[in-house]
């Protein structure tokens, strides 16, 4: 019986679940990802204050086995702060300013929710993380752009 090694067999199942058609993400990338969301078709409950009765009708045709009944795409256009790179589990973490305030999120860039990934514009830095931009603000924190 031939004994295979274990790294080989995950490596084997990980490099089947690879995505093909990604772009080359560098950091200081302003990036437009764009992430499959699940929603129900149920209507939010509205409950009369002092009563334990539900109002709402549709929230007892709720679905049994847990299905999720429509898909749409939602767009988050940032700037790659910091890129992890481990095969399956390479991830990248995207800043955008929304309102004033900071924003940051970590995307598996190979996960199954990950619809597409598009570059919009390349930056010129010099570092592999780019956390001191949490420091600063407006103008101060724009990076010059690489043509």
């Amino acid at each position: 019986m031939v004994k295979l090694n274990s790294q080989k067999i995950i490596k084997n199942v990980e490099n089947s679940f690879l995505k093909e058609n990604l772009p080359i993400l560098k950091i200081g990338d302003n990036v437009k990802i764009g992430v499959n969301i699940f929603e129900d078709n149920r209507e939010s409950t509205n409950k009369i204050p002092g009563t334990s009765k539900n109002t709402s009708k549709s929230s007892s045709k709720s679905n049994s086995k847990g299905e999720r009944n429509s898909k749409r795409v939602q767009f988050y256009e940032g700037t790659i702060i910091a890129k992890k790179n481990s095969l399956i589990n390479t991830t990248i973490t995207v800043r955008k300013i929304l309102q004033g305030i900071g924003v940051e999120r970590i995307f598996l860039i190979h996960s199954p929710k990950i619809d597409s990934i598009e570059v919009l514009r390349s930056s010129k830095v010099r570092r592999a993380k780019l956390y001191y931009l949490r420091n600063l603000r407006g103008k101060a924190s724009r990076l010059k752009q690489k043509f």
